[in-house]
């Protein structure tokens, strides 16, 4: 028991030491620090005490007034007043002595220490050590009084009613030295070493001082280093997000809608040699499964066709501030026709595109006029103007504005099926 008591003063002197001359790099929020404590219960006085002399139980009491101090949400020091009563029990001998301590002691928040937060924030835990002088007082002429020196140490429960006040309920030893009476004042003890032992057992009430909302006590210190490395794991885990899982993150992805399994090049864009703006994986598998072998340009699954159509895969693109499409991006006006020819009843959104460069009404109006170059073409092909709706997007803001590579993309026509 003595080992553990001294092991307990030992670490709250060194930890605050500690924290008095390293200060632990963490986020402090401001938090209260002083305390009033009041509390009141039962004592037992275990030795000396005279032969035939006891105390009775309900008779013998207790009474504590402290005023704590919390350095940190760790540690602190405490200074408290105590009273304990003694009076005689059932068969023995009459007797009425009192007993004063004063002491100082460390405190540790052992709730804090043993992370209690990440469980519960309304159970807390003390403990507590130190020394003081102590006083025995009776009736007895003889002998009057004793005055010694004292050692105690405890525990202490807490539970928290609110940001200002909880509720504690403590057991304390306190060994007495150089003891010269018996508890009962009946009898001289004559000890020099730490010879008196007595109990306390209380419950009572802490009040908690200050402006700000919270009390050392209850205040959890969050490691400025561990928060540093979270927001950096969470950064990377945002940056590999991959929402098409092409295998490249977003982050660096040019397309982020590519279809899954489709080979796609270091940025995410999915491969298309010939440059008809349909990758070329799904090219091959369609030619290979739904084309008409006798006209390779006859698709049979049409639902899947739309659906790529509609997916942004079949495009045609402008150079900067050009209304004309590319030569080398002619080739998905020329799926469009196809499909509309394979399809009489179908009718498509011809959808105009532009990139942030410039003021926004001109860029709404040279996305109209592609659209509408584009309805040109497939009406010169004889495809009827009732099935082709022009739709200016304007601007698309999907991708950097600084970025020539990225501008280059969004400067097109897509297509949707009706």
């Amino acid at each position: 028991m003595k080992k553990v008591i001294l092991t307990l003063i030992c670490a709250s002197a060194f930890a605050t030491l500690s924290a008095q001359t390293e200060p632990v790099k963490t986020i402090n929020p401001e938090f209260n620090k002083w305390s009033v404590e009041l509390a009141g219960g039962l004592n037992k006085p275990m030795r000396p005490m005279t032969a035939g002399y006891r105390t009775a139980v309900a008779s013998s009491y207790v009474a504590d007034l402290g005023a704590r101090y919390m350095f940190n949400n760790k540690f602190g020091l405490k200074a408290d007043f105590g009273y304990n009563s003694f009076k005689e029990g059932e068969d023995s001998r009459s007797f009425d002595t009192k007993y004063y301590r004063v002491d100082l002691q460390a405190v540790a928040n052992l709730g804090r220490i043993m992370n209690f937060e990440t469980w519960t924030n309304t159970i807390g835990l003390l403990g507590h050590a130190g020394f003081g002088l102590s006083f025995l007082e009776n009736e007895n002429p003889v002998y009057k009084k004793d005055k010694m020196g004292n050692f105690m140490a405890g525990v202490t429960g807490q539970i928290k009613l609110s940001d200002r006040v909880a509720l504690t309920g403590d057991f304390t030893t306190i060994l007495n030295s150089k003891q010269q009476l018996a508890f009962d004042a009946a009898s001289t003890v004559g000890s020099r070493g730490f010879g008196g032992v007595l109990f306390n057992g209380t419950v009572g009430v802490t009040v908690y001082l200050g402006k700000n909302a919270k009390h050392a006590d209850w205040i959890t210190l969050v490691d400025k280093d561990v928060l540093a490395l979270t927001e950096r794991v969470d950064n990377l885990e945002t940056m590999l997000i991959d929402t098409d899982q092409d295998g490249v993150a977003d982050y660096l992805d040019l397309e982020k809608n590519t279809v899954s399994g489709v080979m796609v090049d270091s940025k995410g864009r999915a491969i298309d040699l010939n440059n008809n703006n349909v990758p070329d994986e799904l090219e091959n598998y369609l030619l290979a499964n739904y084309v008409n072998k006798n006209d390779k340009s006859t698709v049979t699954n049409n639902e899947l066709i739309k659906s790529l159509i509609n997916g942004g895969y079949v495009a045609t693109y402008f150079d900067f501030d050009k209304t004309n499409p590319t030569t080398v991006s002619t080739e998905g006006i020329d799926f469009i026709l196809t499909y509309l020819r394979n399809n009489p009843t179908a009718s498509v959104d011809i959808i105009g595109h532009a990139d942030e460069i410039g003021r926004s009404a001109y860029n709404d109006k040279l996305s109209n006029t592609r659209a509408a170059n584009v309805k040109k073409i497939l009406m010169k092909a004889n495809i009827d103007a009732n099935r082709l709706n022009v739709i200016a997007a304007g601007e698309d803001t999907s991708v950097e504005k600084d970025s020539e590579g990225a501008r280059k993309l969004v400067r097109k026509v897509t297509f949707r099926i009706k």
